[in-house]
C-alpha cells in the first residue's frame, strides 16, 4: 500500500511539472512610476533589485521557478505583490492613491516589512537585503515625491476618500 501511495505521489509530481502559470514578463513601461516621478539612478537600482520582481510587470525568475509547485507559489507571491503595489502601472492610479502608495512605501520600508523575508530567505536575492542607508534613501525619495504632490495638487485631492458601509 505504501508503495502505491509513493508511486502515486511521484506520478503527480511528474505530471504537475507540465502545468506552468503565465509568467510576469510584459515589461510595459507606459504607466511606469518613472514616467511621472523623478527616480534617481541609485533609487531605481534599489527598486530593481529589491522590489520589482514582485511589484512590477517584469519579474526576473530564478532557475527554481521551473519546478512545480514552486512556480505556483512564486506566481501567487508576484500576483499578490502587484495587487498591493505595481510600479509598472503606478501612474494609472488616481492621484490620491498614488500619494497613499508612496506613504505605504515609507511605512513598509521603515518597518522592514519590505522586501519580504521570504524573498531573501536562505541567502536568495542577497542584493535585496537593504542596508539602513539604502532604506533611508528609499524613504527620503518617497517622502520627496509626496512633497512634490503636495506642492502641485490641492490637499483634499491627495486624501483617500473614506469608504462608507453599505446597508
Amino acid at each position: 500500500m505504501k508503495k502505491k501511495i509513493l508511486l502515486g505521489l511521484v506520478a503527480i509530481l511528474v505530471l504537475i511539472q507540465f502545468i506552468h502559470p503565465e509568467k510576469n514578463e510584459s515589461d510595459d513601461q507606459t504607466h511606469n512610476i518613472s514616467t511621472k516621478y523623478n527616480v534617481p539612478n541609485d533609487v531605481q537600482h534599489l527598486l530593481t533589485v529589491s522590489c520589482n520582481d514582485c511589484h512590477s510587470n517584469k519579474t526576473v525568475y530564478p532557475w527554481y521557478n521551473n519546478i512545480q509547485p514552486v512556480a505556483w507559489m512564486l506566481n501567487h507571491h508576484v500576483t499578490d505583490g502587484k495587487r498591493h503595489l505595481n510600479f509598472s502601472t503606478f501612474t494609472q492610479l488616481p492621484i490620491a492613491i498614488q500619494n497613499h502608495k508612496l506613504e505605504e512605501i515609507v511605512e513598509t520600508v521603515e518597518e522592514k516589512e519590505m522586501p519580504d523575508g521570504s524573498y531573501t530567505l536562505l541567502g536568495l536575492h542577497k542584493e535585496a537585503n537593504l542596508t539602513p542607508e539604502q532604506r533611508e534613501l528609499i524613504i527620503n525619495w518617497a517622502k520627496t515625491q509626496m512633497d512634490t504632490l503636495k506642492a502641485k495638487y490641492p490637499a483634499d485631492s491627495l486624501k483617500m476618500k473614506k469608504r462608507t458601509a453599505k446597508s
